[in-house]
């Protein structure tokens, strides 16, 4: 893949597989192509944004002529589909913007990769990231597994579910070569301060509130950014079309439990006292259609293209709050944190 396009280049996940596309393929063009709404963030890719092999043009991935326009301006020949509302709570209070972006804005890409390869399909590839939440919940244990009936509780989750199968159908009538991949929980630098982990951060260093849902019992699998970017990079070029592919980071934690482990990391990198923030947690009201677990088995992604994580939680979680501590101006210039 010589001419690649990246939607989302300039969100969480986008920017790290943006930054590992252009640094490690410099004979590929890398364009990212985002529309920098509250979540896209440009200062994601500063060490990036000179290489010669990098682009960016700001684009709705709901406006069809300009897709098309990009597609043909850059003769793209692969698409790493990453552009996406992701934030739960947002969805429930405004639904439509997610049927929009997420179900509209993967069909107008869908709908201009095939017009704009004109069944020459010959070394072309459409890979669409989703999310394991399409899945519903694990009420009593098991793990999400490729062939797991699709169950989805939220409007979020339903409008990846929406796109999922669009990709599916665009595949199975048109024959337009996809794959398809299904993460759990990212963490990791440059995420938007409305997810759980760089929201707690922020608020235990200034000794704000953390609001944690019911009794803090749901249990969800994290995985590194970096690791995940690494898994797209393996799928986009080695995974077999048609497929799909879970990608998790073999990493159960209760929230509670996540929670006052990053407590005792942050409390420590700042001179305090070890779970001296416990007190800021403060149990809310438990969100609506909250699912209770997700668990990722990936072992087909390892068994099949010979991907594992390369960090363990810990390690990763003390990792990515240093960064955060670090980058205390990043946080200062994104918008207003939101309660998760």
């Amino acid at each position: 893949m010589k001419n690649i396009l990246i939607t989302g280049g300039a969100g969480f996940i986008g920017s790290h597989v943006v930054r590992l596309f252009s640094g490690k393929y410099p004979d590929a063009t890398v364009v990212n192509m985002d529309n920098l709404t509250y979540a896209g963030n440009l200062e994601n890719l500063r060490d990036v944004e000179k290489n010669a092999n990098y682009h960016f043009v700001k684009a709705d991935i709901c406006d069809y002529a300009q897709v098309q326009k990009i597609m043909a301006d850059f003769a793209i020949t692969g698409i790493i589909h990453l552009a996406a509302e992701s934030h739960v709570d947002r969805s429930i209070t405004d639904p439509f913007i997610f049927a929009k972006t997420n179900v509209i804005g993967t069909l107008t890409l869908l709908q201009a990769a095939k017009e704009q390869w004109k069944n020459d399909y010959n070394g072309r590839l459409f890979y669409h990231v989703s999310t394991d939440e399409v899945y519903g919940s694990l009420e009593h244990g098991g793990f999400f597994v490729e062939t797991t009936p699709y169950d989805p509780k939220s409007p979020y989750s339903a409008s990846k579910a929406g796109s999922d199968h669009f990709v599916r159908a665009f595949h199975n009538t048109y024959k337009l070569p996809v794959v398809i991949s299904n993460c759990s929980n990212n963490y990791g630098p440059c995420q938007f301060p409305e997810k759980l982990i760089p929201l707690f951060i922020n608020n235990i260093r200034h000794n704000k509130p953390l609001p944690v849902y019911g009794k803090g019992e749901n249990v969800r699998d994290w995985l590194f950014v970096e690791d995940h970017a690494r898994a797209i990079d393996v799928i986009f070029h080695k995974g077999k079309t048609g497929d799909t592919y879970n990608i998790g980071g073999f990493n159960e934690w209760k929230n509670i439990d996540l929670i006052k482990v990053m407590i005792k990391i942050v409390d420590r990198l700042l001179g305090r006292p070890e779970g001296a923030s416990e007190k800021l947690i403060t149990y809310v009201t438990d969100r609506a259609g909250h699912d209770l677990r997700y668990a990722i088995n990936s072992a087909k992604l390892k068994n099949e293209l010979g991907w594992k994580p390369s960090l363990q939680f810990e390690e990763g979680l003390e990792k990515t709050v240093k960064w955060y501590l670090d980058n205390q101006q990043w946080l200062d210039n994104v918008n207003k944190i939101t309660r998760i």
